[in-house]
């Protein structure tokens, strides 16, 4: 018998026309063909290092040798078996879940091949055949990109976690995938197969066409701008994409890693606030400044303090912009932990949610002094700024809009789901952890509502477009309720008497 040539029977992708392809149904694998990368282990890492922290990570890391020299002298199935079974053994499937949901679909998108997506996107009916985990891969195919069905690897679960194995129908590769495909697509005969390797070749031989995504060095991903809905709320506290070299950065940096955030949040808690930019410069942390900031409030003039309006990108806002100031700006918060609470170096006043009780609440604190909000009342890692909430608007006209942008090089310092009171420490855990300041102009009166033409939401409107402006951010209107519906199932409201923190 004459062993099929798939390298000759099939064309490069660059061969196929995207044009009149919308009534076609397309099945494509996932990696090296509907994303740049070919290896998988980057997405198994992200999953591990949320689902079981460094442990995990860890473990898949030592198990990867034994992943690729199964891959490459037994079968694909085989190594990609190591993997699952190092990430997923032992773990709340609901955890995995949540990681799928929440964690990957940034990466993925920030990988696709551009010109499998352009035929992928063209097609009217999109299917995925992959060795992954369908658990895994599902929520960024069906919701980010429109994928109507996706055949993967199904795990075991007992008791509501899974084991580590795969069902009777064992890792989709080879022959699996294409009896997987017959058994989800019996009636059809797909126009479109794409794969990258040899093992996709029996799928897509069952398709009227097909063709091969060939490696290209230096290719560059699509443009998420380019992509059918972007990527704003994702979770996970890794901060870049960790292949097995980073991954054992990222292992290695974390026994110097917790003492030296320990230490940067000792000296931002414990020293006078005029010294400890000084402090955090020599311990790495940088802070820059633009725009003129305010003098602080004359008391015996009667007038009330400023209400600094901030951008939210961590819990850390009110701190880095006190540290600017070189002087103590109270903020009012909701539902922070107990452990910021006490580390905080500034005071803070918990928001009730009850509109009456918090304006009266904010305006006491004005008579007093200086105050900070984020009435975007959560925090938003992607360029983009949230809802700004109106009340703060009403209270005040003595405003000044601040852009608050931060830069982390290996960890987030935000997270939505699990214990955030790491938060603070996860943001100085970063080697070189960045915050610009920009103070924008104070806001003229007639920009305000004791201006007499402007309403309360308009305000902040405007205040929302003009930091936009600054940071070149999408202004969106999104709220506190979106962001934890899409990375946690809640509404992000935090019942009495167990707050915790929801920053």
């Amino acid at each position: 018998m004459v062993a099929f040539d798939g390298a000759a029977a099939f064309k490069s992708i660059d061969h196929c026309s995207s044009v009149g392809r919308e009534s076609h149904t397309v099945v494509a694998d996932m990696d090296g063909t509907l994303l740049l990368g070919r290896s998988s282990f980057p997405y198994f890492a992200l999953v591990a290092y949320d689902v079981g922290g460094p442990l995990r990570l860890l473990l898949l890391l030592l198990a990867s040798p034994l992943a690729a020299l199964l891959y490459y002298s037994v079968s694909e199935s085989a190594g990609v078996q190591v993997l699952i079974f190092a990430t997923f053994a032992g773990a709340r499937v609901t955890d995995i879940e949540s990681a799928a949901q929440a964690v990957l679909p940034k990466f993925y998108s920030t990988d696709l091949h551009p010109e499998a997506w352009r035929v992928f996107s063209a097609c009217g009916r999109r299917c995925v055949l992959t060795a992954n985990p369908r658990i895994m891969v599902e929520p960024f195919l069906k919701e980010y990109l429109g994928v109507h069905l996706v055949i993967g690897t199904e795990i075991e679960a007992y008791k509501g976690r899974a084991t580590g194995f795969v069902s009777r129908s064992g890792v989709l590769v080879g022959r699996n995938k294409a009896a997987a495909m017959r058994k989800q697509l019996p009636e059809e005969s797909p126009q479109l197969g794409l794969g990258d390797r040899e093992t996709d070749y029996p799928f897509m031989q069952l398709c009227q066409e097909g063709y091969v995504v060939q490696p290209k060095p230096g290719l560059k991903p699509v443009p998420i701008e380019k992509l059918p809905k972007p990527v704003v709320f994702h979770d996970g506290r890794l901060a870049l994409r960790p292949t097995p070299l980073l991954a054992l950065l990222t292992l290695l940096w974390l026994p110097v890693a917790f003492p030296l955030s320990c230490l940067r949040v000792a000296a931002g808690s414990l020293l006078p606030l005029r010294f400890t930019y000084l402090a955090f410069r020599a311990l790495g942390v940088r802070i820059t400044v633009r725009g003129t900031p305010p003098p602080p409030p004359q008391k015996a003039t009667g007038r009330s303090g400023v209400l600094f309006v901030c951008s939210h990108r961590t819990l850390l806002d009110p701190v880095i912009l006190s540290i600017a100031l070189r002087r103590p700006i109270a903020c009012v918060t909701y539902s922070v932990s107990r452990l910021s609470e006490i580390i905080s170096p500034i005071p803070t006043v918990r928001l009730t949610r009850d509109r009456a009780g918090d304006a009266a609440m904010i305006k006491r604190m004005l008579q007093e002094g200086d105050l900070v909000i984020c009435p975007e009342g959560t925090t938003c890692r992607e360029p983009f700024l949230l809802r700004f909430s109106s009340l703060f608007a009403e209270l005040t006209d003595e405003i000044i809009p601040v852009a608050m942008a931060n830069s982390m090089s290996m960890f987030h310092g935000t997270r939505s789901r699990g214990w955030k009171g790491m938060d603070s420490f996860y943001f100085f855990m970063n080697p070189t952890p960045a915050y610009h300041i920009t103070f924008l102009d104070k806001l003229p009166v007639e920009i305000t509502c004791g201006g007499g033409s402007k309403s309360s939401h308009e305000v902040a409107n405007y205040i929302q477009r003009a930091i936009g402006s600054v940071l070149s951010y999408e202004c969106t209107h999104f709220t506190r309720k979106d962001k934890y519906m899409a990375l946690a199932g809640n509404d992000g409201t935090v019942p009495e008497p167990e707050k915790a923190e929801q920053k």
